[in-house]
């Protein structure tokens, strides 16, 4: 019986480092024809150029391929879909996972589990037929197409990966910690706040980990409510992210633009990379 348990074992063992050496393959497949497609046309444009250049004009008889104003785009919308989605999130599983009753949190977890399964097409249509005319009557503006559209948009659609990740997290955190905590004169609100969430902020972290990756890499619904112009980035102005740029002209591109397109989405690549790497040192640094 010993045999054939460690047999069964070992078998298993073998499934899970195959599956593992798979994802890790992928992710090095990726990595590698980004590099081969991306890196012919930074070299032919120049590094300075493509990465500080304040115009595109793909398509213009002298064509330009500034990438700038779509890496700031990206930043400052990422950065506010953070700000005002992460909070939202955090505080929403603290509600969740330690004062709701059932009733309520069955409700909630409903209406989290349909947030996140929305295509963001429908995130972007709605966007576009309530929110752009919101922002332009509210505003008083030309075009509600912009940054803030743009914001709002993305903040709603990390909502469900931060509340999921974040109340998994804190309903692991062990009974006896809040006990004791309680039993040493702390209330409930200190103890929510000072032993449950620092006990669980690996978990936190990985759900503004997940947001964060939602939020870069979304480009439908912000093609659809942003306006889609390679303009520098204004909060009420229309705005072109690094995903958009890709998806608005991979179909109709060649040669050099193509090149570029493919450029863009290695820089957003080594975006993604660089924000993972640095929360993971931060937490790491905390652990320590």
């Amino acid at each position: 019986m010993k045999k054939s348990h460690n047999k069964f074992e070992t078998i298993i063992h073998g499934i899970f480092l195959i599956l593992g050496l798979i994802t890790v393959g992928f992710v090095l497949l990726i990595t590698v024809y980004l590099v081969i497609a991306g890196i012919p046309a930074i070299r032919e444009i120049g590094l300075f150029k493509f990465l500080f250049g304040k115009k595109w004009a793909s398509t213009a008889s002298t064509p330009s391929y500034g990438i700038l104003p779509f890496i700031l785009t990206s930043i400052y919308g990422t950065a506010g879909a953070i700000i005002i989605g992460v909070p939202i999130g955090f505080l929403t599983a603290v509600y969740l996972a330690k004062v709701a009753n059932k009733k309520m949190k069955a409700v909630v977890e409903m209406a989290v589990s349909l947030l996140a399964g929305i295509p963001s097409v429908v995130y972007g249509l709605v966007g576009m037929l309530v929110l752009v005319p919101w922002v332009r009557e509210t505003f008083n503006i030309a075009d509600g197409a912009s940054l803030f559209a743009a914001i709002i948009v993305l903040a709603i659609m990390i909502l469900p990966s931060i509340i999921s990740v974040s109340l998994t997290a804190l309903e692991a955190v062990p009974p006896e910690y809040e006990d004791a905590s309680l039993a040493l004169g702390a209330t409930p609100i200190e103890t929510y706040f000072k032993v449950s969430v620092p006990a669980a902020k690996s978990g936190i972290a990985a759900a503004v980990v997940l947001g964060v990756g939602r939020a870069i890499g979304e480009a439908m619904a912000v093609m659809m409510v942003s306006g889609n112009v390679a303009n520098m980035p204004k909060l009420f102005g229309s705005v072109r992210f690094l995903t958009t740029a890709v998806a608005s002209e991979i179909s109709y591109s060649s040669g050099l633009q193509k090149q570029a397109l493919f450029s863009i989405a290695f820089v957003l690549f080594l975006f993604i990379m660089l924000i993972n790497a640095a929360l993971n040192s931060l937490l790491k640094k905390e652990k320590e």
